[in-house]
């Protein structure tokens, strides 16, 4: 029995490490995962808040919508930003490989 546990351990160990050494060839093991836990943490707070901010723009472009008559650019200039961004962090993102877009980019009505 313990030997089967062993054997399995070994081998998903092994497996692991070989997959995994390509894309660790930055950073040792211990800093990826210092960088995994940090990003972990780091949505705990991060993604919420994006939540909330992303339905208190969708709230608000709706009632801009509503409010100009169905006007889509005031709605669009709202959700745009709101909407777009990154919503959960990667430790590539902690470490400023990636960017990290709270908000998304701001959107221009086509000019007439």
């Amino acid at each position: 029995m313990w030997r089967k546990v062993v054997a399995a351990s070994a081998l998903v160990w092994l497996l692991l490490g070989i997959g995994a050494k390509p894309a660790l060839a930055k950073d040792g093991y211990a800093a990826q995962m210092g960088y995994g836990l940090a990003a972990v943490g780091a949505n705990l707070l991060y993604v919420p808040a994006k939540i909330v901010y992303a339905v208190l723009g969708g709230v608000t472009g709706g009632l801009g919508f509503l409010l100009t008559a169905g006007n889509s650019n005031v709605a669009q200039t709202i959700w745009s930003p709101a909407l777009g961004g990154t919503y959960v962090l990667s430790p590539g993102m902690l470490r400023g490989d990636e960017p990290i877009l709270f908000s998304g980019e701001s959107y221009e009505p086509a000019r007439r």
